[in-house]
């Protein structure tokens, strides 16, 4: 079995501009107290995570309401530069209800339609917002409503294109926007 971690580290992930970096605060310390206790400060949406319904639909279903079966099951990893559109979409040869984008690729307002056509779930970026970054509302707004989670800022600079086991479980955050996720993918089981 092989395991590919396609999350950022939190210290120094990217963070989408205007939100607030992740900060860790050392409060105890093993010399001073006996043992070691953190703080940590951040948003939501820093480096890997999943996007609620709530974070763009004023009456959409926040992290802790999402069944993890989202998060957890086949995806395929494919390689896409530039815009994402319906045309790239109906092209696609799609084995898994969760894609993951290798590349650079931006998703169009018509991707998002075509992949709530085909039976989408999730759909995975190496960019910290799933559509373009000037305006990246609409995408969000299609894909929400179509009940198409974003799971943003993965890393795939390690892993070939090709169908894996995804596990992107959000943190249990009760009413929250979105969440930090630990990001793998298997490519087989060994007993």
């Amino acid at each position: 079995m092989k395991i590919y971690d396609i999350s950022q580290e939190l210290t120094s992930c990217e963070v989408y501009d205007g939100d607030i970096a992740p900060k860790i605060t050392n409060v105890k310390n093993i010399v001073n107290d006996g043992y070691n206790l953190t703080n940590l400060t951040m948003c939501v949406h820093n480096g890997t995570h999943i996007d609620a319904p709530k974070h763009f639909l004023p009456d959409g279903k926040a992290v802790d309401e999402l069944p993890l079966t989202y998060f957890v099951g086949k995806a395929q990893v494919v390689e896409l530069d530039g815009e994402i559109n319906e045309t790239v979409i109906e092209t696609m040869d799609l084995k898994a209800k969760r894609l993951l984008v290798k590349g650079n690729g931006v998703l169009t307002n018509s991707g998002a339609r075509a992949l709530a056509k085909i039976g989408v779930i999730l759909i995975g970026t190496e960019s910290q917002s799933v559509g373009d970054s000037l305006a990246p509302m609409p995408v969000h707004k299609i894909l929400l409503e179509e009940k198409i989670i974003p799971l943003e800022g993965i890393r795939l600079v390690n892993v070939s294109q090709g169908v894996y086991y995804l596990f992107a479980q959000p943190l249990n955050i009760a009413g929250c926007d979105g969440s930090p996720t630990r990001a793998i993918l298997v490519d087989k089981f060994d007993e």
